[in-house]
């Protein structure tokens, strides 16, 4: 599908749903949401969604934030003010702030916009795209606007091909030969395959187009409806199956590929062992995901460092990164990281070593500390000669290990050591 003369995006607006907390990231997110974890060295997990949009040509934008929603609204305040209302741009940040009751908060994902409503239509655009702000892909949301403009759809679905077992935790939709839905179910035990290919299902990627008028009109009756959950998947979407036109957007159509990406990339890193897996694969030689490709960069808060630095160069007390990305503000002093992504402001001290770790901004590794699957949550600071990753009784007593052998720590499990580690 080729882009038109007109791009439909700059008569769009994308909201964006991140009021979550991605519980099963664990202490991850005892202190932010799920979109306002730290991604790839530099950015949020939020940052891919909102970076989608402006690169599509998306030039109004809302968040909705609701669970522990400080640091994301600070990041969102440093990174994204540069939008400027001159040039018919905005940027709204949309906390739950009881517009609609004084007692009611954001109740589901179709209540989170619902409730903002007269802001949108204060706007006037001409389509929604409503994104889940806590998944890693790049996409062109453009391509998805013409196709819901194409073929006359009430709302436009975004999907990934997924094997049809692995199904079973997503929405799911069934399709005809033409990729209208004819059924959408939330978390099927037995998810409906693909025409033509029984092996596969179309997973719900939790994006939506609508004309405003039509999300208008479905978000007020669905207000008005008892019983409702208030959600895209579980209400709106459903009711719109059965009472109008829905139609199914694959993913491999519209994703944003660099040369050396050889699949469509789309990760939900919603676990422990995901976001540390998604976090290492950016330290292959080749990586699955391309942040480097400049034709459609990852926007973020850029925070005025300086560079990395490795000193020592002694037998033994060696300043070294192999296969690691390193960011500003760090400095490798006498000690050795392999496989490892580090945040802004780390100092690992001499003789320590980090293997196959993520460690986020402005944490310390004492001297003689050694570290192997690990994931450090802000600030923590390693006291010298603690070994993390050798021993499964000592990490699961003291740290959270998932069944993978990847060990979360927080300041908190670093504070609760016994007193010997704290001299």
């Amino acid at each position: 599908m080729q882009r038109r003369h007109q791009p439909i995006a700059r008569d769009a607006m994308a909201y964006v749903l991140a009021g979550g907390r991605g519980s099963r990231l664990g202490e991850l997110t005892d202190i932010r949401a799920k979109p306002a974890v730290h991604f790839g060295g530099k950015a949020r997990i939020i940052d891919f969604a909102l970076s989608n949009a402006l690169n599509s040509g998306i030039r109004r934008i809302g968040v909705a934030t609701q669970y522990k929603a400080h640091s994301l609204i600070r990041h969102l305040q440093r990174g994204w003010n540069f939008f400027r209302t001159e040039r018919n741009e905005s940027f709204d940040i949309l906390p739950a702030s009881q517009r609609v009751s004084e007692s009611q908060w954001y109740e589901g994902t179709a209540d989170a916009v619902f409730q903002n409503l007269d802001i949108i239509e204060a706007y006037a655009p001409e389509y929604m795209v409503i994104l889940a702000g806590d998944h890693i892909y790049k996409m062109d949301y453009e391509l998805m606007l013409q196709q819901h403009v194409d073929s006359g759809a009430d709302v436009t679905v975004g999907c990934l091909e997924v094997p049809r077992m692995e199904a079973t935790g997503f929405g799911v939709m069934h399709v005809d030969e033409q990729d209208r839905i004819t059924d959408f179910v939330e978390k099927p035990a037995d998810p409906p395959a693909i025409p033509g290919q029984p092996d596969r299902a179309l997973a719900s990627m939790g994006i939506y187009v609508f004309r405003t008028s039509v999300l208008a009109e479905h978000l007020r009756r669905d207000a008005d409806t008892p019983g409702s959950k208030r959600d895209f998947g579980g209400d709106i979407v459903p009711y719109i199956v059965r009472h109008g036109k829905a139609v199914a957007h694959r993913f491999a159509s519209s994703c944003i590929r660099a040369e050396s990406e050889k699949e469509a990339y789309w990760r939900d890193v919603g676990t422990i062992d995901a976001y540390w897996q998604a976090n290492i694969d950016l330290t292959d030689v080749v990586p699955p995901l391309d942040i480097y490709d400049t034709r459609w960069p990852l926007w973020t808060h850029a925070e005025v460092t300086a560079p990395a630095k490795f000193v020592h160069d002694e037998d033994g007390r060696r300043g070294s990164a192999t296969s690691s990305l390193i960011a500003g503000g760090c400095i490798v002093s006498g000690s050795s990281l392999h496989k490892s992504l580090l945040f802004s402001g780390v100092r690992t001290h001499s003789f320590s070593s980090v293997t196959q770790s993520v460690i986020l901004p402005n944490c310390e590794i004492g001297r003689g500390a050694r570290l192997d699957k690990c994931v450090l949550d802000s600030g923590v600071r390693i006291p010298s000669g603690l070994i993390v990753g050798e021993d499964p009784e000592f990490d699961m007593r003291w740290f959270r290990r998932t069944d993978n052998g990847i060990c979360l720590i927080t300041k908190a499990m670093i504070d609760a050591l016994p007193e010997q580690y704290h001299q």
